[in-house]
C-alpha cells in the first residue's frame, strides 16, 4: 500500500469516526429530551442539557417546544459562525425543523455550505453582517416570514437593536444571549453602532449586547414573556403570550437571571484572565451603555 492510499484510508476513517460520534451525540440527546419530557421540571432550566448548543441550550429548547404548538417549524439563528457549535442544530437534525442560518463570515458560511448537514437538511445559510437596517431583507429574501418557530440572536453587540428591528417574522419562542456583567436591574445595552465589533469595542471582549432586563422590557413591549434563563448566565428565552401554556410560569429578570462565571474575557496581552465576576464589571464601568426605555446615555458604573 502506498502512502497516498494510507493517507486516504486514514481520512476515511477519521470522517467515519466523526459521524459515529456524532450519531452518538444525537442518540444521547434523545435519550435527554425523552426523560426531560417525562418529568415536566416547573423551570424550563431544570431540563438543560447539551448536543450541539454551547451550553444547556438544547435541552431548554427541547423542552419548550415540546409545551406549546408550532404549525411552522421554522427558525432563524444568526451568530452561527461554522455551525458547529448552535442553538438550532439539534432542533434540525433531530425534529427535522428547516432553518436559516447567518454569519457575517463567508469562509464560516463556505465551510457550512460544503458539509453534509448543509445538503441533508433543510437549511438556508446566508453570509451577511447584520445591521438593524438589512436584517429584515436578509431573511426575506431567504424564504422566510410570518408566524415561525423560533428566532435565536447572538451577534455579540447590536443584540437588542437588531430584534427590535425584526418585524418580517413573529417567532413563538426567541432565545437571546445577554451580558450578566450589566447586572439584572437596569435597562441598558452598548450604544447601537452598525459596525459594532466586540473586540474593537474593547479589548476585553466584556463590553457588547443587552441586559436581561433590557431584553425583558423589548420582548413585553412585543407580547412575550420571559420563561427561563440558563444556568450558564447568558442566554434568555422568551415565549409568545398567546402560545404560553404547557405548565411554563413567568419569570423576572432577577429569578431568570445568573452571573456568569465561565471565563472568556481577555487580558490586554491577548491572554484569557483570571479576574473575578467584578474585576470584569470594573474593567469597562467607563463605558457608555444606553437606557432603552428613556434613550439615555451614562457610563456603566452609574448603573450598578
Amino acid at each position: 500500500m502506498n502512502l497516498l492510499t494510507r493517507v486516504r484510508a486514514a481520512v476515511q476513517r477519521q470522517r467515519t469516526l466523526s459521524v459515529r460520534i456524532d450519531r452518538i451525540q444525537e442518540a444521547l440527546g434523545r435519550i435527554e429530551s425523552r426523560l426531560g419530557h417525562a418529568s415536566r421540571p416547573c423551570n424550563p432550566r431544570d431540563n438543560e442539557f447539551r448536543v450541539y448548543s454551547q451550553w444547556g441550550e438544547d435541552g431548554i429548547i427541547d423542552y419548550l417546544v415540546s409545551c406549546i404548538d408550532i404549525p411552522d417549524k421554522a427558525f432563524v439563528e444568526f451568530g452561527v459562525e461554522n455551525y458547529t457549535e448552535a442553538n438550532t442544530l439539534f432542533l434540525l437534525k433531530h425534529r427535522h425543523w428547516r432553518g436559516l442560518i447567518i454569519d457575517g463570515s463567508p469562509d464560516h458560511i463556505g465551510s457550512v455550505k460544503a458539509s453534509d448537514v448543509y445538503w441533508r437538511y433543510a437549511l438556508h445559510a446566508d453570509a451577511s453582517f447584520i445591521t438593524r437596517d438589512n436584517i429584515n431583507e436578509i431573511i426575506l429574501r431567504n424564504g422566510f416570514e410570518g408566524d415561525i418557530g423560533l428566532l435565536s440572536v447572538d451577534i455579540d453587540g447590536n443584540d437588542y437593536w437588531v430584534w427590535e428591528a425584526i418585524t418580517c417574522v413573529r417567532p413563538r419562542i426567541v432565545v437571546s444571549e445577554y451580558n450578566s456583567l450589566f447586572g439584572f436591574a437596569a435597562c441598558i445595552s452598548t450604544p447601537y453602532a452598525p459596525d459594532f465589533y466586540r473586540t474593537r469595542a474593547h479589548p476585553s471582549n466584556m463590553y457588547y449586547g443587552a441586559s436581561i432586563a433590557a431584553l425583558d422590557y423589548l420582548a413585553r413591549s412585543r407580547g412575550y414573556t420571559l420563561v427561563a434563563g440558563n444556568s450558564a448566565g447568558n442566554n434568555v428565552f422568551f415565549v409568545r403570550n398567546d402560545c404560553l401554556g404547557g405548565g411554563l410560569v413567568a419569570q423576572s429578570p432577577a429569578q431568570a437571571y445568573v452571573a456568569a462565571s465561565f471565563r472568556e474575557a481577555k487580558s490586554f496581552e491577548g491572554g484569557v484572565d483570571g479576574l473575578t465576576f467584578v474585576d470584569r464589571q470594573r474593567m469597562i464601568e467607563h463605558l457608555p451603555v444606553v437606557d432603552v426605555t428613556t434613550g439615555q446615555q451614562q457610563r456603566l458604573r452609574e448603573l450598578l
